[in-house]
């Protein structure tokens, strides 16, 4: 955070623990619901009603305020912790960011915007590599890089990825956030994640 402000951005923090963040979708937020419940019709009757949850709509704001969004999280089975999904699934509302008027991908509400994965793992990084026990960590951030960040328009940076840094020493330790301080640093100048999109981009040059 001090990194970014010392870059000359204007930060905006959640901490989802500390703020203890409501995961979970549920039809309870949008009143009495006729008939099954689906949640991307509530959401997007909500979000064009303006009764979205009021901290969804303090989120889904804060969003659309940032140029920049960086999420920060432990590699948790391979894809993001619960609260950082229900946080997703309930903040990128239909209607909103998405989906109908708002289109997906090129055309989605968050179009010319960046985002960054800064996360770390378990392992360390020999097993995350294609011939590693685990492959490719790019196989696993796929899904929320493509599916979810460029889903809504975002320009997915390459991820900031810290491997195993509960195995590591102090010297170590330092060493890896000294690295994440000269990346987040550069975020500027930082290519796009590899997925389908940034290809794309890359045969049209």
């Amino acid at each position: 955070m001090t990194v970014l402000e010392a870059t000359g951005y204007d930060v905006e923090y959640l901490d989802l623990y500390a703020a203890r963040w409501a995961p979970v979708l549920d039809r309870d937020e949008f009143g009495p619901v006729d008939g099954p419940f689906k949640p991307q019709r509530e959401q997007w009757d909500a979000f064009r009603a303006g009764t979205l949850a009021e901290d969804v709509r303090e989120s889904l704001a804060a969003v659309f305020r940032a140029d920049l969004l960086v999420l920060s999280f432990p590699l948790w089975w391979f894809s993001v912790p619960a609260i950082l999904k229900g946080w997703l699934d309930r903040v990128f509302a239909m209607g909103a960011v998405s989906g109908g008027d708002a289109g997906v991908f090129e055309t989605a509400a968050l179009r010319g915007r960046r985002a960054v994965l800064l996360t770390t793992t378990g392992g360390p990084a020999a097993a995350f590599t294609s011939e590693g026990a685990f492959g490719g960590v790019d196989e696993f951030l796929f899904p929320i890089n493509r599916g979810v960040l460029e889903f809504v328009g975002y320009d997915a940076l390459e991820p900031i990825v810290t491997f195993g840094p509960a195995h590591l020493d102090d010297a170590a330790r330092r060493a890896a956030l000294d690295a994440v301080r000269t990346a987040v640093a550069a975020l500027d100048a930082r290519p796009l994640a590899s997925t389908n999109r940034s290809r794309r981009s890359a045969d049209t040059h």
